[in-house]
């Protein structure tokens, strides 16, 4: 038999995992915005012509490569 403060804590816990998830899926969309942006970046300096132009391709291929691996692991660490 449940009683009135078990079924308050199944509330509570179903409250606070409701709000793990939320905060996981706003992580996983701020990190896909962060991915969409890189490859603007990457896509607005195309072939570099320049010294600055050719760093800043190195850095957001690293950026790109970084955040792609931590969505994979974000997806993989509890489905959303």
């Amino acid at each position: 038999m449940i009683d009135g403060a078990g079924a308050h804590m199944d509330m509570h816990d179903s409250a606070a995992d409701l709000s793990e998830r939320k905060r996981r899926r706003i992580r996983l969309a701020r990190l896909e915005a962060d991915i969409a942006y890189f490859q603007a970046r990457l896509e607005m300096i195309g072939e570099p012509k320049t010294a600055n132009q050719l760093t800043q391709r190195k850095a957001f291929m690293l950026l790109l490569e970084t955040v792609s691996t931590k969505v994979a692991q974000v997806r993989r660490a509890r489905p959303v």
